[in-house]
């Protein structure tokens, strides 16, 4: 049986588990009602759920249901709190839609929300409706939904070769799995079908229609499959995720998942393939292993690389791989398989070999008797007995011969030569265990293989030389052949042991080598704050860590991969990597691997891995590696993936933290510049204000000034308002910014406003048409006036500087849902192209208005007032040509007004 220490919970998926349950307690819980098609009883299971949970104290809410004309359904809402639907305006209609708002604001303990799958009406908050579900599971509530099979999205190609209906509406399965509960609702076809004769699923034409089309027996009965396995899939995560949780040891046969065991021998593509048809046919997840003994850490190179291909050849299969380490490939097995509540094992055939070798087969059927073991026959080729050759001499490291053999019979004689002076002096057991000690030394330095040929050698040393009669096999005493038996065993026990002891130390020395090079490299990471210190911890890290050659490429502003800086080599002295800028841009575009060890351009020289950020792609990093085999082991690849996650977020943070850097300065900028234009302003009114008067009592003296003194005089006075103007909204435009503006806000009619705007632009209208349209009936508008009509000014002032003398300028306003929108728009030369939102920025000038009077500033005060009063402005071509420039004010309940005061109005 399998030691109880080995099967302890995994600490790292216990936490994660405590994690996500902190997670979802502050979430709400949702449930789905999942069937195969519509009329199987969702909506109504749901609704007497909904009712059973009202009567035992929870605050259910009908978000929306439909009952699609079935009584018995509707009969269910009677007695439950009901919210009323928002209409939604779509193309000439109202089309009733899930008020999430609404929802919200009630905080009920449950919403009710059906068809899950659902679109959303344009212009709601959220496309799709599980998207409003999402923010209410958020908002802590917990939801009741319901969905159909054709409706996920990963069988909704599945569902129209079927029924050759193509569904639209679909959903994420992501959505599905992360549910908290989902609860099957069937029915048998043939039931199902009399609900729909009897008119319990459509009624009228639609139930014709259903019957003829998508309801036929066959469609039902394979979308009820479907919905069945899709269901027990969900169910299987559950399960496997509680036996984590309650640490359960023993194995639970609930599931149909399958586990391959790949071997030395040259048949495990076979093994491989087999269990990929069976996986098939009994559609479910499979997984692949290889386990990793000491004496197969020593397979020469070639059947090492075989082995790593049929790994891979699971992989592009669909199943899970991983390369176990340990002593007893029987055990690993069945440690992964329980540990994964895998059921069912398929291993190859064992070949006849040695009479007192167990087969793995039994070795697993020993250590988890529950296992359903699957045997697969073995062709021509995996016959042979190379596997078990390795098993047997397989200490013999590749490249080194028979010299550990001769270093262990060397060893066997230094003792006995060292023990002949001894003989006298020393007890023959004292020099039996300095044979012994050799034998534990040799299997320390040389292996198992060594060690066994030392025992041997010791056993005949010591018989040939300190046992009476010396110098012959002989033996006196029959003891003597028990003194052998014990040495032998001994000797065999201690270098398998300290055999398997090297051998956990080696895989626990690279593993310790993998973490530290994790964690030196993410603590390098943490203080980097510019992405040239980035490139150069990545590439030097990874050209020690793997002992490639590393090219770091990085995006331009156009997402064209420019390379980051000079790669690394592996040793310092070779030529750098020259990575393809095709391939790179390959992955980079598409977010996959390519180049060698992958299905993309595996002929390239280099491997290609895009540094995949949360955000986005932030470039792509490619290796030259000394061996190509290392990428196919699976441990290598996790942990070269787990280096890429590491620097794409270093480069996204080092992105943010330049974006970060650039807010600021301009943040800093900004204010600075407000300050400025504040004490410039105000220092300049003073003056400005002192020379509009002097103007006018200048025009104004007496004697009366020639005509041509009279036009200086009133120049001089224009100048100095408009300079006066202009030195007004530089310090409006502080003040507003700055949050120094206090709104007066009053119920008052637009079209006051408008005449005062109006008369004070007269002089700047001259020689323009103004057009005004205003309703009649315009509501009260709760607002500024003093600033709506600066408002006003400046766009009559843009729309006045702007066109030529004789256009016209036209000023309206109507009612738009909740908002009051006003347009001034003229039939000018129009707006420069793209600028339509530039030219609300601030000192921002037009193409042609080199020329014009201003710094630029009308329409940023314009947006800034407007935006205080928590609408809007925006600019557009106009109807008739020309610019059309839109502001909109929120619309409220004004007061009640006195009788007399409407009747005078």
């Amino acid at each position: 049986m399998i030691p109880i220490d080995s099967q302890r919970p995994d600490p790292d998926a216990l936490l994660a588990q405590v994690q996500a349950r902190e997670q979802r307690e502050a979430r709400g819980r949702l449930r789905i009602y999942f069937g195969a098609s519509a009329g199987v009883g969702k909506t109504y299971a749901m609704l007497s759920a909904a009712r059973k949970l009202q009567a035992e104290g929870v605050r259910p809410l009908v978000g929306i249901v439909e009952t699609h004309g079935r009584a018995d359904t509707a009969a269910l809402l009677d007695g439950l709190d009901v919210l009323p639907l928002k209409g939604a305006a779509w193309r000439g209609r109202t089309l009733p839609e899930f008020d999430l708002d609404g929802a919200l604001a009630r905080r009920p303990d449950l919403v009710l929300v059906d068809e899950l799958a659902h679109s959303n009406a344009p212009g709601a908050r959220h496309p799709k409706r599980w998207q409003d579900v999402e923010e209410l599971l958020e908002a802590g509530i917990d939801v009741f939904t319901t969905v159909n099979v054709q409706h996920l999205e990963s069988l909704n190609d599945v569902v129209g070769g079927i029924t050759g209906i193509r569904v639209a509406e679909t959903l994420p399965d992501t959505v599905f799995d992360r549910a908290d509960e989902v609860v099957l609702v069937d029915l048998p076809a043939d039931e199902l079908l009399g609900r729909l004769k009897d008119g319990k699923v459509y009624q009228g034409e639609q139930a014709g229609r259903a019957a003829s089309n998508f309801f036929r027996k066959g469609n039902l009965i394979a979308l009820r499959e479907l919905a069945l396995r899709r269901t027990a899939d969900r169910i299987g995560d559950d399960v496997q995720a509680y036996r984590v949780e309650k640490a359960i040891r023993p194995l639970w046969k609930s599931g149909a998942a399958l586990l391959a065991c790949v071997g030395p021998r040259s048949g495990g593509e076979q093994v491989v393939r087999s269990a990929a048809r069976l996986a098939s046919q009994l559609n479910t997840d499979w997984h692949a292993v290889y386990v990793e003994t000491p004496a197969l850490q020593r397979l020469p190179a070639g059947d090492r690389e075989r082995i790593l291909q049929t790994l891979k050849l699971a992989q592009d299969l669909g199943a899970t791989t991983a390369v176990l380490a340990g002593d007893d490939i029987g055990a690993a097995i069945a440690r992964y398989a329980l540990a994964q509540n895998i059921a069912k094992v398929v291993l190859g055939r064992a070949v006849p070999t040695w009479p007192w070798r167990i087969p793995h087969l039994r070795r697993v059927a020993a250590a988890a008797p529950g296992l359903d073991l699957i045997e697969v026959a073995a062709t021509e080729q995996s016959s042979s007995k190379t596997g078990d050759r390795h098993r047997l001499f397989g200490n013999i490291p590749d490249g080194t011969g028979v010299k550990p053999y001769l270093l262990a019979l060397a060893a066997s004689g230094v003792v006995a030569l060292a023990g002949l002076p001894l003989a006298e002096a020393l007890e023959i057991t004292n020099i039996a265990m300095l044979f012994l000690l050799a034998v534990l030394v040799v299997a320390f330095r040389l292996g198992r293989g060594p060690a066994v040929l030392c025992s041997f050698a010791s056993v005949a040393a010591f018989d040939f030389l300190f046992v009476q009669p010396a110098f012959s096999f002989a033996v006196s005493d029959l003891q003597y052949l028990i003194t052998f038996a014990v040495m032998l065993v001994v000797g065999l026990i201690t270098s398998h042991l300290t055999a398997n002891l090297r051998f956990q130390v080696r895989v626990a020395s690279h593993r310790e080598e993998r973490v530290r090079a994790l964690y030196e490299y993410a603590r390098e990471l943490t203080g980097v704050l510019q992405a040239e210190q980035v490139v150069e911890i990545t590439q030097r890290t990874l050209a020690q860590a793997f002992r490639a050659r590393v090219a770091l490429l990085l995006p331009d502003d156009e997402d064209r991969l420019v390379p980051a800086a000079t790669a690394v080599p592996a040793d310092g002295t070779e030529a750098a990597a020259v990575p393809d800028p095709a391939i790179a841009q390959w992955a980079f575009d598409h977010a996959e691997a390519a180049g060698i060890g992958t299905g993309t351009l595996p002929a390239s020289p280099l491997f290609y891995l895009p540094l995949v950020a949360p955000m986005r792609t932030r470039g792509v990093l490619a290796l030259q590696p000394e061996e190509r085999r290392w990428l196919l082991i699976p441990e290598q690849r996790r942990q070269l993936d787990t280096f890429a996650a590491l620097a794409a977020i270093a480069l996204e943070r080092v992105h943010y933290i330049d974006v970060a850097q650039h807010a600021l300065v301009q943040m800093e900028s900004e204010r600075l510049r407000n300050s400025l234009l504040a004490a410039l302003s105000h220092d300049l009114r003073t003056p400005l204000t002192s020379l509009v008067g002097l103007a006018e009592s200048l025009a104004m003296s007496k004697p009366a000034l020639s005509s041509g003194q009279v036009d200086l005089a009133r120049a001089l006075q224009e100048e100095t308002v408009r300079m006066s103007t202009l030195v007004t909204n530089l310090l409006d435009m502080a003040r507003i910014e700055s949050g120094a503006v206090r709104l007066n806000l009053q119920w008052q009619a637009l079209e006051e406003t408008v005449g005062s705007a109006l008369r004070a632009s007269r002089a700047l209208l001259a020689g323009h048409r103004v057009v005004t349209q205003l309703p009649r009936d315009l509501p009260l508008v709760r607002y500024d006036a003093v600033l709506v009509e600066r408002v006003f000014g400046n766009l009559l002032e843009n729309a006045a500087k702007y066109t030529p003398a004789g256009s016209t300028i036209t000023l309206g306003a109507l009612v738009r849902d909740d908002k009051l929108a006003v347009t001034v728009a003229d039939d000018g030369p129009g707006l420069p192209a793209g600028q339509e939102e530039a030219i609300f920025e601030k000192f921002t000038r037009g193409e042609r208005e080199s020329a014009k009077p201003g710094v630029g500033l009308g329409l940023a005060i314009c947006r800034a007032i407007v935006e205080a009063h928590g609408g809007g402005i925006s600019a557009r071509r106009g109807d008739d040509g020309g610019a059309a420039l839109v502001f909109t004010l929120p619309l409220g309940t004004p007061p009640a007004l006195p009788e007399e005061t409407l009747d005078d109005r």
